[in-house]
């Protein structure tokens, strides 16, 4: 009888593993901590460009968005607020880089990587 719940306790206790070592496999997507709604302006320090403006990202699972339509982000977020990101309008991008704190706020800086030669920094404030 000993033997027998040893046996269904090892049996139970590996099959647990089994499963275990499956999720680890499947990278299952966790929320990011800094998930929500950011306010985002951006600077103009050097170069032709906009001097300055103002524009909402939503950031979901570290991945950020815009909804605005005048241009693209593709852009991700670390689980430590590490900054990476491309914003682009046509033929024209610039690099973002920086860094999010988890008291709300964060900044960086950009650099345009096509013909017109731009750079300048970027501040966030999160929003919800």
């Amino acid at each position: 009888m000993r033997r027998a719940a040893l046996a269904v306790t090892t049996l139970a206790l590996l099959t647990a593993s089994a499963g275990i070592a499956d999720a680890a496999k499947k990278k299952v997507q966790v929320p990011n901590r800094y998930d929500g709604t950011w306010s985002i302006e951006v600077v103009t320090l050097d170069g032709p460009c906009d001097r300055a403006y103002r524009y909402g990202v939503q950031i979901r699972r570290g991945e950020a968005s815009y909804a605005g339509g005048e241009f693209n982000i593709s852009g991700r977020v670390s689980q430590n607020g590490a900054v990476r990101a491309v914003i682009s309008r046509g033929n024209d991008a610039a690099d973002v880089v920086g860094r999010l704190g988890r008291q709300g706020v964060g900044n960086g800086t950009w650099n345009t990587t096509g013909l017109i030669a731009c750079s300048g920094r970027w501040n966030a404030e999160r929003r919800g």
